[in-house]
């Protein structure tokens, strides 16, 4: 993995990290691996990162890994209940497309929920549409998102609140970026601007097709 991917120290991830999902994400059901030994494994690529998936986009087509190749892809895993961080994150990966101009086709932005109970592929119609027109919303059984989920290094964790049947999901917020084969690049951590990804992108795009940056 390129160092310009890892621009939080080690230390400061993790704590960001396990201060913003608090105990109670320890104790509710989600993958095994605490938040802070996936972010190790993620900081320090100790393990292949990346692999297949087959999910269901937002017009209930299946999707796999496979229908994406000879794009680069922005992989962001979140949930459309979430209410600030998934936003603001979607927000800036549409800027960012959007700074590259005509070469941001070579670009394809993904949204998959780890919130599959209740992000629909309805539901994640009308959520990806407020953010860029070419983002693509993926949903499927638990047991898919868990897959696609445990290939990238994502935790994520259903909270119930006290007294109610409503529930919050915590995950961690990475911008994931696949190459057009399918081969993992790097990650984006929490924070990062549309500019800097804009300037990532256009360093991986050829010559031919990189622009510059357009105001929005």
């Amino acid at each position: 993995m390129s160092a310009r991917f890892r621009t939080w120290p080690l230390a400061m991830s993790v704590a960001l990290l396990t201060g913003a999902l608090g105990a109670g994400a320890q104790t509710a059901t989600a993958p095994k691996r605490s938040a802070a030994e996936l972010m190790d494994v993620l900081m320090w690529n100790k393990e292949p990162i990346g692999g297949p998936f087959s999910l269901i986009d937002h017009t209930r087509r299946v999707k796999t890994d496979a229908d994406f190749r000879g794009k680069w892809l922005l992989l962001y895993f979140g949930s459309t209940y979430c209410p600030d961080v998934c936003p603001t994150d979607l927000h800036v990966i549409a800027q960012a497309v959007d700074q590259l101009g005509p070469a941001g086709d070579a670009v394809q932005p993904v949204f998959i929920t780890v919130d599959p109970e209740r992000d629909s592929a309805e539901h994640l119609a009308e959520y990806v549409a407020l953010f860029h027109p070419r983002l693509v919303g993926l949903t499927g059984d638990p047991a898919a998102i868990s897959r696609a989920a445990s290939a990238y290094k994502v935790f994520y964790a259903k909270v119930p609140a006290a007294g109610t049947l409503e529930y919050s999901v915590d995950h961690t917020a990475f911008i994931y970026l696949v190459d057009p084969a399918g081969q993992y690049v790097g990650f984006f951590p929490p924070g990062t601007s549309a500019e800097r990804l804009g300037q990532v992108l256009r360093q991986h795009l050829p010559s031919s097709n990189r622009a510059s940056p357009v105001a929005r």
